[in-house]
């Protein structure tokens, strides 16, 4: 009996040790393999003008964070980015930013609503890490970004049960 629960301990604590999170992928260390092994396939890729590689890995429309690995022309890892934030908001500039900036600032939105005069993007994130709340963009017909907001979500906690 207890050899079973000390096996049962061995396996758990192995496979705890297997998982990685973002914050595992070491900057000017880490390689693209690396970042596919820990973090799976990534929901988008895209190139910067600057050759850099950009791997974007969005928990939405449930979740609360999209990470963003960007690469360099050798393949390692420059930074990872969890952009679901109010800093990142905030370079949302309205009257200025187009949509495909939002969507390089921020990441694909959680949710995407159209009306007769234009159209709203918004994405779950975390205040400080514990208050659910949402970070709306409001784009004209043009696709420019009209307005912003965080709105924090004082209904409950938001989290999954």
């Amino acid at each position: 009996m207890r050899f079973s629960a000390a096996l049962t301990a061995l396996s758990c604590a192995g496979l705890l040790a297997g998982c990685s999170t973002p914050g595992s992928l070491v900057a000017g260390q880490s390689t693209e393999a690396d970042v596919r092994a820990r973090m799976g396939t990534p929901t988008d890729t895209r190139a910067d003008p600057n050759g850099d590689r950009v791997w974007e890995y969005a928990t939405g429309p449930e979740g609360y964070n999209t990470y963003v690995v960007r690469m360099g022309a050798d393949g390692k890892v420059k930074d990872v980015t969890q952009v679901l934030t109010e800093e990142q908001l905030a370079k949302v500039v309205p009257g200025k930013t187009t949509k495909a900036e939002v969507r390089n600032l921020l990441g694909r939105p959680s949710f995407e609503n159209s009306y007769f005069v234009g159209q709203t993007w918004s994405y779950r994130y975390y205040k400080g890490g514990i208050r659910p709340g949402y970070l709306v963009v409001t784009f004209s017909p043009a696709d420019i970004a009209t307005s912003t907001i965080a709105i924090l979500d004082f209904t409950g906690d938001g989290r999954d049960k």
